[in-house]
């Protein structure tokens, strides 16, 4: 599933009522954690390709149990242990940049909220752009061994955040 996405900052809330009612096909509650926390993470990644690069971007999700799903996520949804992965493709090439920001400062954290809510996330070069993607594992609770490809949770980040452009 997949999502065009304007470089407008009214796309944001967009994207995350897209989200939502994805996860609401699925029979997944809007107020349930997983839902809570993707919809974060979709708000973040998103925000970051609108305003950190002003052009078109695109939102894909994917589920377990939907058409996308693969052998092996269906594998592991029999596991009860099934991965939501999202990702947003952008065209700038600029790959994340860690950045300072002091304590009084409105954005710059987005990145390193990624780091801490999901199970794992990281980047890629795609065609002449990116794709900033994070996973979460639908039944892994926070702290139990979640691999983390960046960083160390919240701790490594006093004073430090990342910004995608």
């Amino acid at each position: 599933m997949q999502l065009e996405i304007r470089p407008d900052p009214a796309e944001v809330g967009r994207a995350r009522q897209w989200a939502r009612s994805r996860l609401a096909g699925l029979g997944i509650e809007a107020d349930e954690p997983l839902a809570e926390t993707l919809v974060l993470l979709v708000s973040e990644l998103v925000t970051n390709a609108v305003v950190h690069t002003g052009r078109p971007a695109v939102l894909r999700l994917s589920l377990p149990g939907t058409v996308e799903e693969t052998a092996q996520e269906a594998e592991a949804e029999a596991d009860e242990s099934a991965t939501v992965r999202l990702e947003v493709a952008d065209t700038s090439s600029r790959p994340p940049v860690p950045r300072c920001v002091g304590s009084d400062a409105t954005g710059g954290r987005g990145l390193a909220l990624v780091d801490c809510l999901a199970d794992r996330w990281g980047w890629n070069a795609e065609g002449s752009g990116k794709s900033i993607w994070c996973e979460l594992d639908r039944c892994s609770q926070a702290g139990e061994g979640a691999a983390v490809a960046y960083g160390g949770g919240l701790s490594a980040y006093e004073d430090l955040a990342f910004e995608a452009v």
